[in-house]
């Protein structure tokens, strides 16, 4: 239901491409090397992983109410990207809609990183993730945000 797009780098692999090693103790007495935690326990989530989460529930929510949310794409980018004759005065976007074509189905994008610096605690950034989901959807359907999430 939701994409998630991160930015590939170009560097060496990262800790994920590597085969699993098995853990041992460092020689130099620095204790246990390798993740704090295991993979499944919210503590070893990343930033981004943490986000997605919050974005499908989001998601999840205006899904049940409007059913025909069912055939449009949401997916999460880390910034947008870059525009040609983005001018200064412009404020940076927070999320998009695409809309639907002949051949592609329509689709709303969140930008994380412009979102995460917008907001000072979890909670804030949960409204603020939902609240702009409700706008975008509010475009998509031509409908007023208040009738999309008269809750929000």
């Amino acid at each position: 239901m939701l994409e998630s797009v991160h930015s590939e780098h170009s560097g060496p692999p990262s800790h994920r491409d590597r085969p699993p090693r098995r853990r041992r103790r460092d020689r130099h007495g620095r204790g246990m090397r390798g993740p704090l935690a295991p993979r499944p326990v919210p503590i070893a989530l990343t930033r981004a992983e943490k986000f997605d989460d919050l974005a499908s529930d989001s998601v999840e929510r205006l899904t049940k109410r409007w059913p025909e949310l069912e055939r449009v794409r949401f997916a999460v980018l880390d910034v947008p990207e870059a525009e040609t004759e983005l001018l200064a005065d412009e404020p940076v976007a927070l999320g998009r809609m695409v809309p639907a074509t002949a051949d592609e189905t329509a689709m709303i994008i969140l930008y994380r990183r412009p979102l995460e610096l917008r907001a000072e605690s979890r909670s804030e950034l949960e409204m603020l993730v939902h609240d702009i989901l409700v706008e975008q959807v509010a475009d998509l359907l031509g409908l007023d945000p208040d009738t999309v999430d008269p809750d929000g």
